[in-house]
């Protein structure tokens, strides 16, 4: 016999005994109401009576899934549909709406697993670099402090790196830091690439380019991940 049923006769045959009910509700810790109930279905089924009885009511005219529903929602799983499709096609095909919280209920209920998807591997990740030493060199300014700008230029093939502070963001002093950049960096510069900032483009600066037979790629407006060493560097220099 279960164990909450044996304690259960043990207030109905504690309750036979005294006869009195509020000695047997203060020595079992229980209320009038609870002792009644149980004496009462134990007068009228025995100790069957003592069981406890299912508290789901017999109909639920408002219950929001109904039969219907989960029916639905059982052949849309056979076809491999996961909880938002469900929800979807419930919507789009049946005009019906219900959460996907609700849809991995009913699908516990039917005793449906979950849907199993292999996990994609992430291609690995193949990091681009010019080959030859001053093929490309990434140059940019960035203002630090009031009155502080730092020019950053670093080689996309050896990361050889070059900084420089100035007062102002001007083309004379791009065009210092470009002489500084070509006297420190122990290879022949091909290439600068730069954003589209007004220094990089002074007439000045352009002409600096070719009397040194520098070729000038500005990246994409909008584009600072094509320039991204350098913004690196930066970052780690501000850090």
């Amino acid at each position: 016999m279960d164990d909450e049923i044996c304690k259960r006769l043990r207030w109905v045959q504690l309750h036979e005994e005294l006869g009195n009910a509020g000695i047997v509700c203060l020595r079992c810790g229980i209320s009038r109401p609870t002792l009644r109930k149980w004496w009462f279905r134990y007068q009228e089924h025995g100790p069957d009576g003592l069981q406890e009885k299912s508290r789901r009511p017999k109909s639920s005219p408002t219950r929001k899934v109904q039969p219907t529903h989960e029916r639905l929602i059982g052949d849309l799983r056979k076809r491999k549909l996961g909880h938002r499709r469900i929800q979807n096609e419930l919507k789009r095909l049946h005009d019906i709406s219900l959460s996907t919280a609700t849809i991995h209920k009913v699908l516990e209920r039917l005793k449906k697993p979950l849907l199993k998807y292999k996990r994609a591997f992430r291609k690995q990740v193949i990091r681009y670099s010019r080959p030859t030493p001053g093929d490309r060199v990434q140059m940019d300014v960035c203002k630090i402090a009031p009155g502080i700008y730092q020019y950053t230029a670093i080689d996309d093939c050896t990361r050889y790196k070059v900084l420089r502070l100035y007062s102002r963001r001007t083309a004379n002093n791009t065009m210092d830091f470009l002489d500084a950049v070509i006297e420190e960096m122990p290879f022949a510069i091909q290439r600068i690439q730069t954003d589209r900032g007004r220094e990089f483009f002074a007439t000045k600066f352009q002409e600096r380019l070719l009397k040194w037979g520098i070729k000038f790629r500005p990246i994409k407006p909008a584009s600072p991940h094509l320039n991204g060493k350098v913004e690196r560097s930066q970052r780690t220099d501000f850090d």
